[in-house]
């Protein structure tokens, strides 16, 4: 087995009442996915499409697929059918497919919408304006979406007050919107943190986490995390 059992316990304990983790297992073989499976893990996200779809033909299917990477709208109908949670929605246009293959499929997709947060051009997301636009003007229309909280990547950087800044932006931002719930939007989830950063994204906020690696070997105290795993 790949995966220590006495750290993965660890997280957990570290993460309970706090944080979901989701085991991020793109390019992550079978095999480890089901190790981690065994010890109750059910909760993975995927990067790519069609690595997600493999993996959901061949690995038990009480699993939670989340999708995480970018998603392109051609893509959506792949996973439409069976995905728990689409993480990235950073746009109208790919909210709008996704509404399109969820009626085709006759069910109501979860999705997260992805806010920009950090202070660079590489990463993905909606503005305060567009996501204004969408909460309050756009979603009456769809009926086979379900927009259950923002998500949010915070800048690749050593400077934490940096990084805890922009969690409390996203976390005002999801404040602000939570207060006031429609049929197809009720914000519930607050998807940030990563393998750098999760203990400041919990300490702002978050209530869902995504760890980079199935591998983990990670030591964990209440006042320091060193994570030692790739970074998503």
């Amino acid at each position: 087995m790949s995966i220590d059992t006495e750290k993965y316990q660890e997280i957990l304990r570290e993460l309970a009442g706090k944080a979901t983790l989701v085991a991020v297992s793109k390019t992550k073989p079978v095999e480890d996915i089901l190790d981690l499976y065994a010890l109750g893990q059910r909760d993975f996200g995927e990067n790519y499409v069609q690595e997600l779809k493999d993996k959901y033909e061949l690995l038990p299917k009480d699993i939670r697929w989340h999708y995480i990477g970018h998603l392109q709208s051609n893509k959506v109908k792949y996973i439409a059918p069976f995905v728990h949670l689409i993480h990235g929605v950073d746009s109208l246009s790919l909210l709008k497919e996704i509404n399109k293959q969820g009626s085709k499929n006759n069910r109501i997709i979860d999705c997260l919408l992805q806010v920009y947060i950090a202070k660079e051009e590489t990463k993905f997301g909606l503005d305060s304006h567009e996501l204004e636009t969408i909460l309050k003007t756009e979603l009456a229309e769809f009926k086979n979406i379900r927009i259950c909280g923002l998500m949010g990547m915070a800048s690749f950087s050593n400077n934490m007050d940096l990084v805890s800044s922009e969690f409390n932006y996203l976390k005002t931002l999801f404040d602000e919107y939570a207060v006031s719930p429609t049929a197809n939007c009720q914000l519930e989830t607050l998807s940030m943190g990563m393998s750098a950063d999760f203990e400041f994204a919990i300490a702002a906020g978050s209530n869902m986490i995504r760890i980079g690696s199935l591998v983990l070997v990670v030591e964990i105290s209440i006042t320091k995390i060193r994570t030692c795993f790739v970074v998503l």
